[in-house]
This record gives structure tokens, sequence and C-alpha cells, in this order.
């Protein structure tokens, strides 16, 4: 029931925006040239999708953003466990981690470029990075903030280091883990889409809403940007949904 009125508020929510929306650009309250109505963005989605570019971008981006997360997952998780359950790991790399977390990644981008070239590899290198710290961070701290009476029971049934690893540790700071990874989402796809804007890209969602803007082809543009949102709520909607099945103990 609480879902089913969640959704109804959603919708509600979503209509009332469609009307303001439908009355500030077809009453003329807003100049066309810069908001354009729902009907000229619907047109723009159909077309797009019916020749292919805008769902040609939109794999193009999903591939990079894809990438990059699971490469941020593989580099990201390991070293923060290894931080969070060793205090000489954690002390050698604490600085490195808080030195590059406090530096916006997009700073970073002309390094990526110098040394991964244009093309796809720097974006998805860039894309990792960012994300890598965001997971290694949520990671140490799960670890950290394990309850220590598991441990303490662990000791008492004789478990090896790796056993209290593998079946302490680990699934009691998975809820911090995969909490980290809903970020990470996030974190990729906008440098993703960045990437796209600023480093020499022939297709991506990013750069097709950069081009349209240029051109003030602003159907075009939000019909992108429409397109990128419906993409990011399902990628986020589908981990959420994945961590309730996955995560089942959340919150005991």
């Amino acid at each position: 029931m609480n879902k089913l009125l969640s959704f109804l508020q959603a919708i509600g929510a979503s209509v009332v925006l469609i009307i303001i929306w439908a009355i500030a650009t077809y009453g003329k309250f807003v100049s066309p040239i810069f908001f354009p109505t729902p009907g000229e963005v619907v047109d723009a989605l159909v077309v797009g999708i019916k020749n292919y570019s805008l769902l040609h971008d939109l794999a193009a981006t999903a591939y990079r953003f894809v990438a990059a997360f699971l490469l941020a997952v593989a580099i990201g998780t390991p070293i923060g466990i290894l931080m969070g359950t060793s205090h000489r790991i954690y002390r050698s790399l604490e600085f490195l981690v808080e030195f590059f977390r406090s530096i916006p990644t997009t700073a970073l981008f002309p390094l990526f470029i110098l040394f991964f070239g244009i093309d796809d590899p720097s974006k998805i290198a860039v894309a990792t990075w960012g994300a890598s710290l965001i997971i290694i961070v949520n990671t140490m701290y799960g670890v950290h903030n394990i309850k220590k009476i598991r441990l303490i029971v662990a000791d008492n049934l004789k478990m090896s280091s790796f056993q209290k690893l593998k079946e302490v540790v680990f699934f009691d700071a998975l809820p911090q883990i995969v909490s980290g990874y809903r970020v990470a989402l996030s974190i990729s796809l906008v440098i993703i889409v960045v990437t796209e804007m600023f480093i020499g890209s022939r297709t991506g969602l990013g750069l097709r809403i950069l081009n349209a803007q240029q051109v003030y082809r602003t159907d075009d543009m939000f019909a992108a940007i429409f397109m990128l949102g419906v993409f990011g709520f399902c990628i986020n909607k589908f981990v959420q949904r994945l961590e309730e099945r996955v995560v089942h103990w959340k919150g005991r």
C-alpha cells in the first residue's frame, strides 16, 4: 500500500510539473528559443529513437559508464577492505586517499588525457578514478564500523583471519559498501557525461547535449537530457532492488 501511494505521489508530482511547463511554454511566458514545449521535446525524442541516433548515443554513454563503474568496484572494494582491516595499510594509504578525494575529479582531466589520450580509455579511467575513491572510503568505514560482538564470537569459534574476513567482516560491512556503490553510480554517470562534453568525443549523450545547445536545438537537448535522466533513474532503481534482495538483513 505504501509503495502504491509513493508511486501515485510521484506520478502526481510529474503531472503537475508537466502542466506548469506546458503553461509556461505554450503561453509564451518563456522564450521558445531557450525552453521548448513538451510537444517539441516529445517529437525530438521520437525522431531520435526512430533514426537510432539517440539510442546510439545512449549506448555509447552506457558502455563507458558500466565499464567505469565495474572497474571502480573491482579496484575500490578490495582496497577499502584492506584499509579497514589493517592499521598498517590504513596509515600508509590514508593521506593519499584523503588528498586525492579533496581534488575535484574534473581538475584531473588534462592528466588523464596525457596518459590515455582523448578516446574512451581516458573517459573510463577518469570516471573509474572518481568512483573508486568513493567506494574505498565507504568500504573502509563499513569495515571499521562492524559490530565488535561478532568478531568476539568469531574468535571464540576459532575462525581464521580469512574466515572472519569472508564470513563476518564482509557481510557486516556490506550495507555500507553497497551504499557506496549507489553514490559511485551517480558520480560515474556525471563524470562520463562531462567528459563526453569536453574530451574529444564522437558519440554519447553528453556530446549530443552540448552540440544541441551550441546550435540552439533545445528540443533535441531536452530530449537527450530526458533520456539521460530515465537511464540514470532505471540504473539506480535496479541497484536499489538488488540491494533489497542481497542485503536483506540491513538495519537488523
